[in-house]
């Protein structure tokens, strides 16, 4: 049960305890030139690459062929690219936009300096480089991130930048009294 004043409202359990929902920041708490880093880590495994390679139907040999690939420039497979930016991103959500985020608005800039091998471990880090208020929703704003990850070496093994649409604090606590949250994407 909540008493209805806002995202941070008091909420309790049907046993009478309180209860703390994790969240991410709202737009008016990031700050711009901080770097968050996420943690832990995610150690990957062959079976991460071999999974989200077939399951995205990408049928690269880089990936998936560890004798041709041992002959390749970097004698064996790689940690296919898409998964290491989607786990880059998907690092940085319970801190920075879990449940604050309204939209995802687009990625750029998105390198691969080096690659990424079974048995790497990731670690991302996200610094807030912009953000705005939205001229056109009153009460969201638009952020831009640039997240870095790296091997457990220090290695950076991508680079993207992304840009949300998240929520102000008060917008989203007027939002939800009224029913009228969005789901995250």
């Amino acid at each position: 049960m909540t008493d209805g004043n806002g995202p941070d409202s008091r909420q309790e359990d049907d046993g009478g305890r309180r209860v703390i929902e994790q969240r991410g920041l709202y737009f008016d708490e990031l700050e711009e030139g901080v770097l968050y880093a996420h943690r832990p880590g995610r150690t990957v495994t062959e079976t991460d690459n071999v999974l989200f390679t077939t399951l995205t139907m990408n049928t690269q040999a880089l990936h998936l062929d560890a004798a041709w690939s041992a002959g390749q420039p970097f004698g064996q497979r790689l940690v296919n690219s898409m998964f290491t930016l989607a786990t880059m991103v998907g690092q940085s959500v319970t801190q920075l936009t879990q449940g604050t985020i309204i939209a995802q608005l687009g990625l750029t800039d998105v390198t691969f300096p080096h690659p990424l091998y079974h048995g790497d471990t990731l670690y991302t880090e996200t610094a807030i480089t912009a953000k705005r208020l939205s001229s056109s929703r009153p009460g969201q704003g638009i952020v831009t991130m640039e997240h870095t990850g790296r091997n457990q070496d220090g290695t950076v093994v991508a680079r993207a930048t992304r840009s949300c649409l998240m929520w102000t604090r008060d917008a989203h606590g007027k939002a939800q009294d009224a029913g009228q949250e969005t789901m995250p994407v």
